[in-house]
């Protein structure tokens, strides 16, 4: 299989996160997207959140980890992910060994940090595909909830926070039964 469908470049990933920076900048002057995003999400998620708060942003936000998760595993190149994550912890292993001398674990370090980037590389691509409808997602529910008097999920958590808790739950079981590195 050709790995290099699976490997982006940092400049891509800058272009997608530019893009992304710019429509959320401009989420209010731009009413045409503001329109078309509400266009979609109000008959979609709206109805899930106003039927019930709770129940519909659990949905919604399971819905969009599924989404997230399905991209990283296909959208990258998962064994060398694996492989190099387990190279770091070989490596840590033996930073362990040497705790006594200093020199030894900077030589360690400096081979553990010249991986970083090509994981991070690896990694990043799921934004290319994700970055720009999350962002349009995020935009919406800040308007929806706002609209909505920005109630409290569960009594006190913001939809934002709620989103987060929920989301690092569903994907830590999603990840492990998908086997996602």
């Amino acid at each position: 299989m050709d790995k290099r469908g699976k490997e982006s470049s940092f400049r891509l990933i800058a272009m997608v996160m530019l893009a992304t920076l710019f429509v959320a900048f401009f989420w209010d002057q731009l009413e045409f997207i503001k329109n078309s995003v509400d266009y979609v999400l109000n008959p979609s998620a709206g109805f899930l959140l106003r039927w019930n708060l709770e129940i519909g942003m659990i949905i919604i936000v399971f819905i969009l980890t599924v989404i997230t998760t399905l991209v990283q595993k296909y959208a990258t190149d998962q064994e060398t992910l694996k492989e190099l994550k387990k190279e770091q912890k070989e490596v840590q292993k033996e930073m362990k060994k040497y705790k006594d001398h200093p020199e030894k674990i900077m030589e360690l370090q400096k081979k553990n940090f010249e991986s970083i980037p090509k994981m991070m590389k690896l990694s990043m691509r799921g934004i290319i595909f994700t970055g720009i409808p999350f962002v349009l997602f995020f935009r919406w529910f800040m308007d929806f909830f706002e609209a909505a008097g920005n109630p409290k999920l569960l009594g006190f958590m913001s939809w934002f926070i709620f989103y987060i808790v929920f989301s690092l739950i569903f994907s830590s079981i999603l990840r492990k039964y998908l086997k996602v590195v």
